[in-house]
Order: structure tokens, then sequence, then C-alpha cells
């Protein structure tokens, strides 16, 4: 991989490299948010399944993106240092980088898979998975047959910003969406024609994540700029944590999330008992499936946002590395800009059009206390999403400028003193609405400080030499 190979980085108008990137990233990423969100759609409009299905895949979901979790960090890490390396115009690090990389994410995988396997009983339970029986049989069939995928599903999404990082933004984007197309084949096929239920939907989604990996490791043996070897793959400590440094970011950002929606799901559960409505059995689940379609379509519009900052890495990365401010703080300038305008669409959809959304997932055939709560959900819990927008693509921004502990910072506020502070301590006095709440508090709070370093960030352009250093 050269310098030559990576110039138009520098060259290129910045409109023109956005497109290039942060499109097929953005649509890399959506597609692999609809594979959770597909199953939860089929599973939802099942009769033998409903709610207690959607409850069920709710309980799962935060169990995935701790997955998740592990794999962004490997592969935005690695996508990060590779294109600041190439900047620099370094080559030696780049392919040990992608090498340990591949090495770390295939361990990561199976031992994360064998504790999922090993302590199922008791992570469902610590996710809110025991609201009622019904809930907890559905979440452990799901959890067991996606956990078998676990392996295949985060070397997938680790060696995609991987590929990216290589020039091949399409093809990651084709990877993705071959997996989501066999998932979302399959899904109809195993939940209504072979009555598979929770196990069908896992089924399909675990053939889906094959077929991704599967097309990862072809890749890896076709690469454009960087030809890797069997004496490439040898353990580097000092190259792995430079590049997972870089990537801590973006587990954080996904693992303290995993924090907020357990202490939801918890809060979910403690003060659906004490609603005179769903502390009855048989609407106990409601809350639970309700708050977490509302997260799912939360994650939809948080893919496009994440996609279009990702996407943003590799340019980000390389102008850094070439000391190009300028076009940095353009750059900087659109895609805030862009995400702001993707928040005040998704404003309008889920502010005037939650029941439309909600009949999507088997509203018709549930009580009216579930569309009701599903439509006040809807309201509160995104009413500030336009500020949750820009925020995440701060977080992602500093990160692929080498920012890595500010980035971080600002990332672990929102999640954790926020996400996880407020949905603890907001039901105390407003009850189910306190979960509701907790969302847009945490956002305008978070937007304060992002809008803080935003503004220092341009400062710091504006300086140009010596401002920003390649890592930190």
């Amino acid at each position: 991989m050269d310098k030559e190979n990576q110039s138009f980085l520098a060259e290129e108008k910045i409109g023109t490299l956005m497109k290039k990137y942060a499109v097929p990233c953005i649509i890399s990423l959506l597609v692999a948010a609809l594979y959770n969100i597909v199953d939860q759609i089929f599973i939802a409009n099942a009769s033998y399944l409903g709610s207690y299905g959607n409850a069920a895949n709710t309980v799962v979901f935060p169990l995935t993106v701790i997955a998740l979790a592990i794999a962004v960090m490997i592969g935005d890490g690695c996508c990060a240092f590779v294109s600041i390396s190439l900047g620099k115009n370094n080559k030696n690090d780049v392919c040990r980088s992608i090498t340990n990389a591949i090495m770390i994410s295939v361990v990561c995988g199976i031992v994360l898979c064998l504790i999922y396997i090993v302590f199922m009983n008791p992570i469902i339970s610590m996710f809110g998975g025991t609201v009622n029986e019904e809930t907890f049989r559905c979440s452990h069939e799901y959890f067991f047959y996606i956990s078998l995928g676990i392996p295949f599903y985060m070397f997938g999404q680790a060696m995609n910003p991987v590929i990216r990082s290589d020039g091949s933004p399409k093809f990651a984007m084709i990877s993705t969406l071959v997996g989501a197309l066999i998932n979302t084949i399959l899904d109809p096929i195993f939940i209504f024609v072979f009555k598979w239920g929770m196990m069908g939907a896992a089924v399909a989604t675990v053939l889906g994540q094959v077929a991704t990996a599967a097309l990862a490791i072809y890749y890896l043996f076709h690469t454009k700029t960087v030809k890797l070897s069997a004496k490439d793959f040898r353990v580097d400590f000092k190259i792995t944590l430079k590049f997972l440094s870089l990537g801590i970011c973006s587990f954080l950002s996904q693992i303290s999330l995993v924090a907020a929606m357990a202490a939801i799901n918890n809060m979910l559960r403690k003060y659906s008992g004490l609603d005179p409505i769903f502390s009855q059995t048989q609407y106990a689940q409601i809350p639970m499936a309700v708050v977490g379609i509302v997260m799912k379509v939360f994650q939809i519009v948080i893919s496009i946002v994440v996609g279009m900052a990702a996407g943003c890495i590799p340019i980000v990365g390389y102008n850094i590395g070439a000391r190009l401010y300028d076009r940095v703080k353009k750059l900087f300038t659109k895609l805030l800009l862009a995400e702001a305008c993707t928040g005040a669409v998704a404003f309008i959809i889920v502010e005037f059009f939650p029941n439309q959304l909600i009949m999507l997932f088997g509203a018709a055939g549930e009580s009216v206390y579930y569309t009701e709560f599903a439509i006040k959900s809807f309201r509160i819990y995104l009413c500030m999403i336009i500020l949750a927008c820009v925020n995440k693509a701060t977080f992602i921004f500093l990160q692929a400028m080498g920012k890595a502990f500010t980035s971080t910072m600002l990332s672990m506020i929102r999640e954790i003193v926020f996400g996880v502070g407020f949905a603890l301590i907001l039901p105390v006095y407003f009850g189910l609405d306190g979960v509701l709440y907790s969302m847009p508090v945490s956002d305008v709070l978070t937007f304060v400080a992002s809008l803080i370093i935003i503004i220092t960030t341009y400062k710091q352009l504006n300086k140009n030499k010596g401002a920003i250093p390649a890592s930190a």
C-alpha cells in the first residue's frame, strides 16, 4: 500500500470523496442494522410470537451489540491507523496492523461465543428477560442460535472498515448487503412456512452473517494495495495497542450503549410492575417490546449518521497525516450539516408518523395499550434526535483525527454518565415515563459538551501547523 495510490484523498473535491466513501459505508451499516430490525418485523407479525417475541428480541439485542462493539473497535481502529500511516507515507506498519486485526477478531469471536453459551441463563436475566415466563423462553431460544453466529458476525463487521481502508468501500457495502438479503429472504420462510419461531429468525440471521464473513475472507486474498502473506501473521502488541487505542471510542460508544440498554430494560421490568396496566401478566412484556422497537428505529437513523462519519475516517486520517488542515475543516463542516439534516428528517418521521411506524411491528394484532405506549415512546424518547445525530458525528470525527482521548471521554459522558444515570434516576420520579425522558435529557446535556469541543476543534484547525497531533 503506498502513498501514490491514496494521494487522491488529498486532491479530490471533499464532496466527491464523501460520496465515494460515506455512501457505501452508510449502506453497509444500514444493512447491518436491518439484520435485527428485519427479524423483529417478521417476529412481530407472527401470531404465535407477537409481543413476547418482540420483547425477547429486545433482550438479546444488546448482547449482539457487545459483539459489535469489540468488532468495530478492531475494525475502525485499524482503518484509522492505516489511513494516518498512509498520510505519513509510513508503509511498514500497514500490513501488520491488518493481519493483527484479523487474528484478534477471530479469537474474540470464539471466546465471546463460548461465554454466551456457558452463561446464557444469567445473562438473559441480567438484561430483563425474566419479565414473564414466555419472554424468557423466547429469549433463550433466540439467544442460543444467535450465539453460534457470533464469530462470523464479529469477523465480518471487523473486516468491513479494513476493506474500506484498502480503497474498496463498494465491496464492503456489497458483502454486508448480501448477508442482509439472505436474512430477509430466509426470515419469512423459517418463521411462517417452517414455523421455526425464534430459532428460525436466529438461523436466518446467522446464515447471512456467514455469507458476509465468507466474502470478507475472499477479499483478503484479493486486496488492492497490500498483499498479505503467511509471514505477516505474527502477533505485534505494539501495533495492536496503537490501532486499538484509535478504535476505543467506537468500542465505548457501543458498549456503553449496552450498559444503558441493561439499565433501561431493568427499569422497564421494575416499573411495569408498578403500573396499573402493565403490571398485569398479559401486558407485562409490552413496555420492553415497544422501547426495543423505538431503539431499533433509532439504530437505523444512527446507522446513517455513523456511516457518514465513519466513511470519512480514511479521508480525515490521510489529510491529518499530510497536515492538510483546511481540507479537514471543510470536511467537518459538511459532515455536521449533513448529520443535522439527517436528524431533522428523522425527527419529522418519529414525531408525526409514529402510528405508521408501530404498525410495521404487529400493532394490528396487539392491544390498544401497545399502540398508545408506542406512540408516546416515539415522541418522547426521540424528540432530541437531531442533537443525538450531531453528537455521534462529533465523537467519530474526533476519533478519525487521532484525538482518541477526547472522543472517548465525550462518548463515555453520553452513554455512561447521562445514559445510564438518567435511566436509573428519572423513573424514580416519573415511573415508566422517566425511562423515556432519559434519552432526550442525555442528548441535550451531551450537545452542550460537544458544542464546546466543536468550537475548540475549529480553532485548532485554523492554526494549521502543529495544531492537531497525529495521535492522542
